[in-house]
């Protein structure tokens, strides 16, 4: 398994970030992890990662959440399966990046951020998922759904372990991006 995160191999996946999902969560927790996964979205504009975004079911569960929808490009893939690999076009997206490494936020833990890291991992790719930008709406089922993810072969990490990492000195633009982000 590669631990390393480089800018030319990693890629972001945000799972169902969505309005009436996101409403549903705990709103401190959401608050704190939509700010984290809008470091990640940004450092990956910075670096030039490719972003793959999907929706469950946006007809009943509304768009990606502003400001996350402002900081990617593209469109995001609708999907009723709970995996993102399951739904053609975000699997094919997501092949088409030529990208092995992929840093995996979203909704829920416990569901389609498990189940889709499961199936990322199945096809021999590496996941990332930090701990502070997945949700799920009980402490248990966020808790139950890490286990999940460490057990089909993901890396449980954190939002500071993944920008670091993938700027890999303390130097230039990005650094310095990134450390007004964070604090």
């Amino acid at each position: 398994m590669n631990l390393a995160l480089t800018p030319e191999d990693s890629a972001i996946l945000l799972i169902d970030w969505q309005v009436r999902l996101a409403g549903a969560m705990p709103a401190e927790i959401t608050a704190r992890n939509q700010k984290n996964a809008a470091n990640v979205l940004s450092t990956a504009g910075l670096l030039g990662l490719p972003v793959v975004v999907t929706e469950q079911y946006p007809r009943g569960l509304g768009h990606t959440v502003e400001p996350l929808a402002a900081l990617f490009d593209g469109p995001a893939h609708p999907k009723t399966v709970f995996s993102a690999m399951g739904d053609t076009a975000a699997a094919a997206a997501i092949k088409a990046s030529g990208r092995r490494t992929w840093i995996v936020l979203g909704m829920e833990a416990h569901v389609c951020v498990y189940q889709t890291v499961r199936a990322l991992v199945a096809d021999g790719l590496t996941a990332h998922v930090p701990l502070d930008a997945v949700l799920s709406r009980s402490k248990a089922n966020w808790h139950n759904g890490l286990e999940l993810i460490r057990a089909a072969g993901g890396v449980v990490t954190n939002t500071e372990t993944v920008l670091f990492d993938l700027l890999g000195e303390a130097k230039g633009d990005a650094f310095k991006a990134v450390s007004r982000m964070i604090r």
